[in-house]
């Protein structure tokens, strides 16, 4: 009798073959994430490529709220979808680049570039893989993507780093700017 409610239990019990709808939907946004990026990596058309970026990105945010980490999901969507995308966008538009096909998007090295991406990609996983193997998630203390465990740790241990951060983009500011008043003045 032990054994049929043992049997029962392990039946009825979450594993590896009975996904939940949360890990089904993960891996569903992952593979549109990497469709989205596989198409923003290939394709001729500039603005294209940044609007597919858009979604890509935007797939990320999806995946960190599924993983439960909401502030880093916004964090996600404000910077990157929404700073990052504007800033290439006029860019493109800034520069005068082609709004259509471009012939200088294809060097004609797709080959050596896909052998180094699957390189890059095959060193990546196996760092990740190999620096976590044996890393454990406490799943009785605060949720790791929550709010006030990223300011503790962000503001115990990363002012430094996070303050230098924020002055090299203040740089980088200041410095487009007088590069933009650099060549119109030169225009004149």
């Amino acid at each position: 009798m032990t054994l049929t409610a043992t049997a029962l239990a392990a039946a009825g019990a979450h594993g590896f073959l009975s996904p939940t709808g949360v890990e089904i939907a993960f891996v569903l946004v992952g593979l549109a994430t990497l469709g989205a990026a596989l198409v923003t990596v290939t394709t001729r058309q500039l603005v294209h490529a940044a609007l597919w970026l858009v979604v890509a990105l935007g797939g990320l945010a999806v995946e960190y709220l599924l993983l439960t980490a909401e502030f880093i999901a916004w964090v996600q969507v404000l910077i990157y979808v929404g700073s990052v995308v504007v800033l290439l966008l006029f860019g493109l538009m800034l520069t005068k680049a082609p709004i259509g096909r471009s012939p200088d998007a294809d060097s004609g090295n797709r080959p050596v570039a896909l052998a180094v991406a699957l390189a890059a990609a095959a060193a990546l996983v196996w760092v990740v893989v190999d620096a976590f193997r044996t890393t454990w998630i406490d799943l009785d203390g605060p949720a790791q993507g929550s709010t006030d465990v990223i300011g503790q740790i962000l503001f115990r241990h990363w002012v430094l780093p996070f303050e230098a951060l924020s002055v090299l983009l203040l740089a980088a500011l200041v410095g487009a700017i007088v590069l933009s008043r650099k060549k119109k003045e030169d225009e004149r």
